[in-house]
C-alpha cells in the first residue's frame, strides 16, 4: 500500500492532480446549475441530480481525457469509456446516499441544504475517483517508468 501512496508523490501525479480538482470543480458548478434549473423548474432533487449527473460525466471524460491526461490519439474505446462511467457511477451513487442521510438527519432539505450536501459529496470523493481514473481508466497515460515499478511489486 505504502509502495502504492508513493505513485502520487510525484510531479506528473500532483499536475494530474490538481487538473482533475480543476475539472472537478468546473463540473461540480455546471451539475449545481444545472441541477437548480431543474429544481427551480419544479424537478424531484432525484432526476434532477441524475440528469445533471449524466450530462457532466460525459464532459467529464472529454476534458479529463485530452486536458488532465493528456489523451490526444483519438481513439476512445468503449472499454474506456465504460470504466470511465463506472467509476462516475459509484461516485453517483455515494452522492445519492449522502444526500439521502443528510436529509434524514436534517429533515427535509431546503435547495441550499441539497447543495450543501452534494458539494461535501463532491469534496469528500475527489480523491478516490482520482485514484480510480489515473489507475483504472487511463492507466495507459501513466509514465513507462512508473508502469515498470508498478509491475515489480
Amino acid at each position: 500500500m505504502k509502495r502504492y501512496l508513493e505513485t502520487f508523490a510525484n510531479r506528473e501525479s500532483l499536475v494530474q492532480a490538481i487538473k482533475i480538482g480543476l475539472v472537478g470543480v468546473f463540473n461540480t458548478v455546471v451539475s449545481l446549475g444545472m441541477f437548480n434549473v431543474f429544481l427551480v423548474l419544479g424537478w424531484n432533487w432525484f432526476p434532477a441530480f441524475t440528469l445533471a449527473f449524466v450530462i457532466t460525466t460525459f464532459l467529464s471524460y472529454l476534458i479529463n481525457r485530452r486536458w488532465t491526461f493528456e489523451l490526444k490519439d483519438g481513439k476512445v474505446s468503449g472499454h474506456e469509456t465504460a470504466k470511465f462511467f463506472g467509476i462516475n457511477i459509484a461516485a453517483y451513487l455515494a452522492s445519492s446516499v449522502i444526500v439521502w442521510i443528510a436529509d434524514g438527519l436534517f429533515g427535509p432539505l431546503s435547495n441550499l441544504g441539497y447543495n450543501v450536501a452534494l458539494i461535501f459529496a463532491a469534496g469528500l470523493l475527489i480523491l478516490p475517483k482520482l485514484a480510480g481514473y489515473r489507475d483504472v481508466v487511463f492507466s495507459k497515460a501513466l509514465s513507462s517508468e512508473d508502469l515498470a515499478e508498478d509491475s515489480l511489486t
